[in-house]
């Protein structure tokens, strides 16, 4: 089976592809098929590096980036104007790729560089399965959805969401997660990253703003920081810039609340048994978050990010806050109210279970099969 792939820009767009992909080539392994895949991207950037690292061949095309506004007449900038002009450039390189390659199925799972993509495999009369990570559709995969062979969104909230054109073809498959953070091991956290000062009496608070980390979350756990530990152990992934800054500011802990505390600039490897052994999560509420938090049945406080694309983050975390199945700050974001709603999830034990419990059922960590199967249901029916 021949696959093009594409989607990326963020981690967002990206890992649910490939976590799709490695999905595909267990399952065709399985009944002695092979699948060839092309990722088609933007060259220099994080798919190009992911398709690499994956050993999976890679071809760049043009795209260009639209800066949304809420003002109509600040969207005809010059950026936007100069980056329109490339979206064209990018059908015709990807229209050549495709023909060349022949694919038997095109996945797009968004980000602005699968709308030249998805465009060229109408062109071309490829079969076109989108995938949709967030409550809302992104706006490439909106421009995409009435031209697909299938349409496949991570939540049923998005259905109603879809253009009519497209609501046949929908189907709610989740979004992917990567099958190891699925196994991970709570003991094995506490031997790999020491936490032998922790209580285990105590529940466990992961606090984290992503890879790079936020300032925003380390500013507010910072300063609710003694309260939090008098309740629970925390481990605090701040990133890599904000390490020096935040040590400094609790290097003054009390001796009977430090050794509850563990905080590092960056969580690699140990991820999957760091969530294993958290019992709440403060962090953003990016899609493939909530996809990894639910999947787990994870009690979760989201700090949105205010300056995601369409306020998708807002959004994401309404979806779980309106269902029980998370809490959210969803007006200003204060210390208060960060501690206003993680101190019902510490000091009451079976409001947390409870919380867990309805996270988990909006998780799916099957969704990579049910990804799967809508490839391989569109590759077939072409």
């Amino acid at each position: 089976m021949r696959l093009v792939v594409t989607g990326g820009g963020t981690g967002g767009h990206t890992y649910p592809a490939l976590t799709t992909v490695r999905a595909l080539q267990a399952r065709l392994a399985a009944t002695g098929g092979t699948l060839d895949v092309l990722w088609v991207g933007t060259a220099d950037s994080l798919e190009a590096r992911v398709a690499a690292g994956a050993g999976i061949r890679f071809a760049s095309v043009a795209t260009g980036k639209i800066r949304r506004s809420a003002n109509p007449l600040k969207m005809i900038s010059p950026a936007n104007i100069k980056d329109m002009v490339r979206v064209p450039l990018g059908v015709l390189q990807a229209r050549r790729i495709i023909s060349g390659f022949r694919p038997d199925v095109v996945l797009a799972t968004g980000g602005y560089v699968a709308v030249p993509v998805g465009l060229a495999a109408r062109l071309t009369r490829r079969p076109l399965v989108v995938h949709e990570q967030t409550v809302r559709l992104g706006l490439a995969n909106r421009s995409l959805a009435r031209r697909a062979t299938r349409v496949a969104v991570s939540s049923e909230s998005t259905l109603p969401l879809l253009p009519e054109a497209a609501r046949a073809t929908a189907v709610v498959t989740g979004n992917p997660v990567r099958p190891e953070v699925l196994s991970g091991q709570a003991d094995k956290a506490v031997q790999v990253l020491g936490l032998a000062g922790f209580d285990r009496d105590r529940p466990t608070v992961y606090v984290t703003g992503g890879a790079q980390g936020s300032q925003q979350i380390n500013t507010l756990v910072r300063d609710i920081l003694p309260w939090l530990l008098s309740h629970a152990n925390v481990i605090h992934q701040c990133g890599p810039a904000n390490l020096a800054d935040l040590q400094q500011h609790t290097a003054t802990l009390s001796a009977d609340l430090a050794p509850r505390y563990l905080l590092t600039g960056y969580v690699g490897p140990e991820l999957p048994d760091v969530l294993a052994l958290a019992d709440v999560v403060i962090s953003r509420s990016g899609a493939g978050t909530l996809a990894e938090l639910t999947a787990l049945g994870k009690a979760a406080v989201f700090v949105p990010l205010a300056t995601s694309a369409g306020n998708e983050q807002a959004h994401n975390a309404r979806h779980l806050h309106d269902a029980g199945a998370a809490a959210a700050l969803l007006g200003e974001a204060t210390p208060q109210a960060l501690r206003d709603a993680v101190e019902p999830l510490l000091t009451n034990p079976d409001r947390r279970t409870e919380m867990a419990r309805q996270a988990q059922k909006h998780g799916r960590p099957d969704a990579a099969e049910r990804l799967a199967d809508v490839v391989l249901s569109a590759a077939g029916n072409r």
